[in-house]
């Protein structure tokens, strides 16, 4: 058997890599994966989400460099993006019959999407997709443009013009916004995909714990923002993206006490790390079209020390616990609102100080689903924040909570952020989750 085959085969049933190097497949194989995901996504997720949003047929169009984000999702590996114009149509013939899907380009998509359109044979583009409707006389025609979710917002003005131009009246009558569905697309997870999501979070577990380390880390010597860098670096030879830059960030005894807004400003200012700082980063990459977002912290031990500090370990237990009320709180049908309310108000009655600020993980970083709350909007998000909480979808617990540390004279915060995934019943974490604040260095050298 050939060694990329095995990796396959190892990330499909789930087995235990060694390290990140291990499990990163080469660039064809990964392909390979991609378009198997992407074919069993199509028989065994979208015709759920169809009829869960009433819509029967599902048009999606783009033009080459300024993709629709959902019609990016259906392209096969080897497209980076669609060519010329490419026009999908999924229809939903009913209950008991596979999806129909059909590519009104001048080629196939992929293996899923056959094509329907030969410029010779059939003439304008948009007359044969009116054809190919007409003939199917479906009840609704879904359009991706959304008030309230950008990336269920993806056709364009001049695209949605010529399409309903193209339409005679009455099939243009039906036309409705496809945004429940195309959210419904992007935010649910398929079996398979869940079968591999476990190694791409540990992956980035790995990646972000050996930054956070005496591997990288010198105190006196190494900067904030060259650890940013080592992790871009580190990234990068895995062969792997990251969706954002990494942020490495530092709070201590002796630095003045900032405002929540003021600290995201100094992110990616340029700090020498130095004993008893309290680090933080946050660092999300992409593989497999799947994306991770994961913050954590580290503690610089002071000479003489040998372990955290209790107080600030007692700090980051309550962030464990404010993560534990979160997703107590995920229910099934609850709206991202309701979630972030009764959250903060039992963290409220505990006596943590709270600000939650979780998302939606998936095929973006900041991806589709309920938004369940945001740093600088506690009340609740209007729009994104009602969406209500679907079965089979990933999330990124993001949150902090403010403890007071009495070795410091003043609070900290413990800044957290871990990759979840919600069954419909449970939530629970891809990768784990940190339990404890990382020392630097792990082993500390004996008194």
């Amino acid at each position: 058997m050939r060694p990329a085959t095995l990796l396959i085969l190892l990330l499909v049933l789930g087995a235990e890599p060694a390290y990140p190097d291990s499990t990163v497949l080469p660039m064809r194989e990964r392909a390979a994966v991609i378009d198997r995901i992407l074919d069993d996504r199509v028989r065994t997720v979208l015709p759920g989400i169809m009829r869960r949003s009433g819509i029967d047929m599902w048009v999606l169009i783009s033009r080459e460099y300024n993709e629709d984000p959902v019609l990016k999702t259906f392209l096969p590996a080897t497209w980076q993006s669609a060519r010329r114009r490419t026009i999908l149509l999924i229809h939903d013939p009913g209950e008991g019959q596979d999806l129909e899907t059909l590519a009104i380009a001048r080629y196939d998509v992929g293996t899923t999407f056959t094509k329907s359109w030969d410029k010779e044979e059939h003439g304008d583009q948009w007359q044969r997709l009116a054809e190919l409707i007409a003939e199917r006389d479906p009840d609704t025609i879904g359009i991706n443009y959304s008030e309230d979710f950008a990336l269920a917002d993806g056709v364009s003005h001049t695209e949605f013009r010529l399409f309903r131009d193209a339409l005679p009246t009455e099939l243009g009558a039906r036309i409705v916004p496809a945004e429940k569905l195309a959210i419904g697309w992007l935010e649910t997870r398929s079996e398979l995909e869940m079968t591999i999501y476990p190694q791409i979070v540990r992956i980035a577990h790995e990646i972000l714990a050996e930054g956070l380390s005496e591997t990288v880390i010198q105190p006196g010597v190494t900067t904030t923002n060259d650890v940013a860098w080592w992790y871009r670096e580190r990234i990068g030879a895995l062969k792997l993206s990251a969706w954002f830059h990494p942020s490495v960030s530092i709070q201590r005894a002796d630095q003045e006490a900032l405002d929540f807004k003021s600290q995201i400003a100094k992110h990616h200012e340029d700090e020498v790390i130095r004993p008893g700082d309290l680090l933080h980063v946050d660092l999300g990459i992409t593989y497999l079209r799947l994306n991770t977002d994961t913050q954590q912290h580290a503690y610089v031990l002071r000479p003489g020390e040998t372990a955290v500090p209790e107080d600030l370990a007692n700090a980051f237990e309550r962030g464990n616990r404010l993560q534990d009320i979160l997703t107590g709180n995920f229910v099934a049908g609850r709206s991202g609102n309701e979630i972030l309310a009764a959250s903060l108000k039992q963290a409220e009655k505990e006596g943590i100080v709270a600000s939650i600020y979780t998302h939606p993980i998936g095929y973006h970083g900041h991806a589709a689903g309920p938004t369940i709350g945001l740093w600088d909007q506690q009340g609740g998000v209007p729009g994104r924040g009602d969406y209500p909480l679907y079965p089979n979808t990933a999330h990124s617990i993001e949150l902090y909570a403010e403890s007071s540390v009495p070795s410091w004279g003043k609070s900290v915060r413990i800044k957290l952020e871990e990759d979840a995934f919600f069954d419909g019943e449970k939530t629970w974490y891809i990768n784990g989750r940190q339990r404890e604040v990382f020392p630097i260095p792990r082993q500390p050298a004996l008194q």
